[in-house]
């Protein structure tokens, strides 16, 4: 463990890294429909080329997004390991604000070291704890493990402070939603705060009523168009125009983002269950034109393709595809410099249904359905049968490119 805490100490005096935004959520598997604990991570960050990885650690095996340009895999920005310990990360802008300390933006470094290393909540409070103060980073880190544990510890220069999301006193909904400032810090420093609100109001409507989900999280949050602040949904209010009919939109504070990379979601497990029924629901790539691709760690160094790094590509497969609807159709604006505040709904959403999202939406549902089906069977089983996770592999490798190939006549 020292030499661990000595490594990222190294990293943060040399290699000091912009942090990056995102809008996340730790739930009590107390409240979700399946009553297992789930860490969601909307990835936002100029770093938007996105793969997923397998690595052996030191104490536990594990697997998590990477950035496809670190090809030395010293990040990973959300993952899990073979002891059913998941971490993931948002950037905290209101911790340390007066302080006059450096920041590393090193978070990456430690969920890196955590995953190889931690199997508790215990176990990661231990790490935080060893590490030199000023600790060089200012985070909101979400974490769940496989005895129940749900927490996120918003981590500053001085040390950090532990929010249960178990607790009702806390987290009376069961969930907890963390932007990029951290309720410890001081208000109305950092950002993010219409992105936490717009996410407040779409979990609550699910979790009264029929429970989080991982699909939920994926389609109806993580893709929504709703504004918070200004009260307006740019699905239902341009969604209706013919195709081909360009409408643009402003898009800011909006829960996607022109930087919004990955949308990654670790479903663990319940207490006693084996730790390899936990699923990580991989949104790869900019999330209103990608589908999620299921992981799991029996599979080993067996990753999907298209969602495995390519030297050709410089990225992964499914990642490209949806960079390249993006620039192509989604946010297609060239000139001046603000490409990134404007977006045309009429790609995504029109009255012919052949809007990106539209498209998409179909071989969405099939993936969850069939790969709901295979974990119920696994879990009937008792184990992860690592066969049918290459098989299912394979399947998935030939229906995604398929799908893009059919429907926008990309290759992967």
């Amino acid at each position: 463990m020292k030499l661990f805490i000595k490594i990222i100490l190294v990293f943060i005096v040399l290699n000091p890294i912009i942090s990056e935004a995102c809008t996340t959520a730790v739930v009590s598997g107390k409240y979700t429909k399946s009553g297992r604990p789930m860490i969601w991570k909307n990835r936002d960050t100029w770093a938007v080329k996105n793969s997923v990885a397998y690595f052996k650690g030191d104490k536990f095996d594990y697997m998590g997004l990477i950035n496809s340009a670190d090809t030395a895999r010293r990040n990973v920005w959300i993952g899990m390991n073979s002891a059913g310990f998941a971490i993931m990360n948002s950037a905290s802008y209101n911790l340390n604000h007066e302080s006059k300390e450096e920041l590393s933006g090193l978070e990456g470094r430690l969920m890196k070291t955590a995953l190889s290393v931690c199997g508790t909540l215990e176990d990661f409070e231990n790490l935080l704890n060893s590490m030199q103060k000023p600790s060089g980073l200012e985070a909101n880190f979400g974490v769940i493990d496989a005895f129940g544990g749900a927490a996120y510890y918003e981590f500053g220069h001085n040390g950090f402070v532990k929010i249960d999301v178990n607790d009702p006193a806390i987290a009376p909904f069961g969930y907890v939603i963390r932007a990029n400032y951290s309720n410890t810090g001081e208000i109305g420093i950092g950002s993010g705060y219409i992105r936490y609100n717009t996410s407040s109001d779409l979990f609550y409507q699910s979790a009264s009523s029929e429970g989080l989900s991982a699909q939920f999280i994926e389609q109806d949050v993580a893709e929504s168009l709703k504004h918070s602040l200004i009260k307006e949904d740019l699905k239902l209010k341009y969604g209706n125009l013919p195709e081909n009919t360009s409408q643009y939109a402003h898009f800011r504070d909006f829960i996607p983002r022109s930087g919004s990379a990955s949308s990654v979601i670790i479903e663990g497990v319940k207490k006693d269950e084996n730790p390899e029924f936990a699923t990580m629901w991989s949104n790869i790539g900019f999330p209103l034109a990608s589908v999620v691709v299921p992981v799991w760690l029996k599979g080993g160094s067996t990753i999907p393709e298209i969602v495995s790094y390519k030297t050709a590509l410089k990225d992964s497969p499914i990642c490209n595809a949806a960079l390249v609807l993006k620039k192509e159709k989604i946010m297609n604006i060239r000139w001046g410099k603000s490409d990134k505040y404007y977006i045309n709904v009429n790609a995504l959403y029109n009255s012919d249904k052949s809007g990106i999202v539209q498209k998409l939406r179909p071989y969405d549902n099939h993936i969850y359905e069939l790969t709901n089906e295979l974990i119920d069977k696994w879990r009937q089983k008792g184990r992860v049968d690592k066969k049918e996770i290459s098989e299912f592999y394979e399947w998935l490798d030939r229906f995604v490119a398929k799908a893009y190939k059919d429907e926008f006549n990309i290759e992967m």
